[in-house]
């Protein structure tokens, strides 16, 4: 037995099994946290456009994360966090920003076996009522974390008809 086959052994050994251990969705897990959001909205934008929603992303796509929302959905601009179910089963989106310009927070949850999603107005965000924002860090006032429950979100399979029903019905007011 080579030296590398043994200690992958000795690794396998000591690894606890999660319950994103050899799930579908695992491979999420591995990746970097700064590129879970790209994912998120790349997946978003394929998604909606192939149930016959229409996407734009955001024309700066650079390191900087200058522009000031993520997708455009149906000629809405919305903010999306993406985040992965922790070991309590809830979901902490992160790096939530009131002072962009979007009008709708999106958070898409990546459970080990399913996605779920969460769609609220910014006003209600601010307002508390998509739940109790908290600072990232001490003493500062710019970006908030959201935790959401699993219950807390939809399956993803609804997302094309909410946007329809809620995103669609507002650009006709």
């Amino acid at each position: 037995m080579s030296a590398v086959a043994l200690f992958l052994e000795v690794i396998r050994e000591h690894t606890p099994k999660t319950k994103w251990t050899e799930a579908t969705l695992s491979p999420f897990r591995q990746v970097a946290n700064t590129n879970r959001g790209d994912i998120g909205e790349d997946f978003l934008s394929r998604y909606l456009r192939r149930a016959g929603v229409s996407v734009v992303r955001s024309a700066t796509r650079s390191a900087t994360r200058t522009e000031r929302w993520d997708l455009e959905i149906e000629g809405r601009r919305f903010e999306v966090k993406t985040a992965s179910e922790d070991v309590s089963g809830a979901f902490q989106f992160n790096h939530i920003r009131l002072d962009r310009a979007y009008e709708y927070l999106l958070c898409l949850g990546v459970r080990p076996e399913e996605i779920r999603f969460g769609v609220w107005r910014k006003g209600e965000v601010s307002e508390g009522a998509a739940g109790t924002l908290v600072r990232m860090a001490e003493g500062q006032s710019t970006t908030h974390k959201l935790t959401k429950s699993v219950a807390a979100l939809k399956p993803i399979e609804e997302l094309p008809d909410w946007v329809r029903d809620r995103v669609r019905e507002t650009l006709t007011d």
